[in-house]
């Protein structure tokens, strides 16, 4: 069935919205088909800047882009108004080294990071290497700072780094989050195992126990209590000094210092600590999560807060 002239011009606003738009299933956090997934797999290696469009948001979308591209499947690459391809060919102009310049992009343009291999970290990671004579070494650094080694061959796609005599890859997100990285190895329990100090990474969420926070709250000391439970639960038990963390009260972490104290809890500390790792991300960098929650505050502090 034929485009409309509603749909084509729908069409046509999306894809002159980015330079580079990915018609997909799901979005570039939760791809929702395997294809998708490969495609932003592609994409996160070399840029951050896409749009991303869920045609299973939107059948008349799903269906419509199909006819308008002449092509039968989703997902579907976009660069600069023009079709590039669905999964194979995306996969394919990548190891290529043909994907850079299909979407304007200038490899050599990015930055090279500096990193610091010491020689005992060469040592183990180079006796794996000689198990595996024809794959690189790769370093992933996720959206939530967890750093993965693998071993693969290479595509032309990404950024190498030396240190120490030791060739590391990199895709183009990871190398824009490794400057300044350091790679050491450290004895543990369970033998000796890769030590990464990363300075671009957040800094962690502290714990802190209700013993501490209570001496706190007897000093006085400058800090904002804040309780994600639900309302219900709040009904039944609450801390004296806390804060319900409703839309209000994350409108008003907004005007704070980002060094500002702030402490999250909840029943018994899982979901606050979710909290206290989002404000973490947003910049605030003396954020805590409440150890136990109300439930170990009313078994070790207060016996008059009910327990639930």
């Amino acid at each position: 069935m034929p485009v409309s002239e509603t749909l084509k011009q729908r069409i046509e606003d999306v894809i002159k919205s980015s330079e580079i738009v990915l018609f997909m299933k799901g979005n570039r956090e939760a791809p929702q088909c395997g294809f998708s997934s490969r495609v932003i797999a592609v994409l996160n290696g070399m840029t951050d800047k896409y749009h991303t469009v869920d045609v299973l948001a939107d059948e008349e979308m799903r269906s419509g882009i199909k006819e308008y591209s002449d092509w039968p499947t989703i997902p579907q690459l976009y660069a600069n108004g023009e079709f590039v391809g669905g999964c194979d060919l995306v996969e394919q102009m990548a190891k290529n080294n043909e994907l850079y310049e299909q979407l304007g992009l200038d490899k050599d343009a990015i930055s090279v990071p500096e990193i610091t291999v010491t020689e005992a970290a060469v040592a183990a990671i180079e006796e794996v290497g000689r198990q595996h004579v024809d794959l690189s070494v790769h370093l992933n650094i996720d959206d939530n700072w967890v750093h993965e080694f693998s071993l693969s061959p290479l595509t032309g796609n990404e950024i190498v780094v030396e240190s120490n005599g030791l060739k590391l890859c990199f895709n183009f997100r990871s190398a824009k989050r490794a400057n300044g990285l350091t790679i050491d190895m450290e004895s543990t329990p369970d033998g000796n195992a890769f030590s990464i100090t990363n300075p671009n990474a957040p800094p962690s969420v502290s714990e802190i126990t209700v013993h501490e926070l209570k001496a706190l709250l007897d000093e006085q000391a400058d800090l904002y209590l804040f309780d994600v439970r639900e309302v219900a639960e709040r009904e039944i038990a609450f801390i004296e000094g806390s804060i319900l963390l409703d839309e209000p009260a994350v409108k008003h972490i907004d005007t704070l210092n980002r060094d500002d104290m702030l402490v999250f809890q909840c029943h018994t500390g899982i979901r606050s600590r979710s909290a206290a790792e989002y404000f973490r991300d947003q910049g605030y960098s003396r954020v805590f999560n409440l150890v136990g929650g109300i439930d170990a505050w009313s078994k070790e502090i207060d016996s008059d807060v009910p327990c639930y």
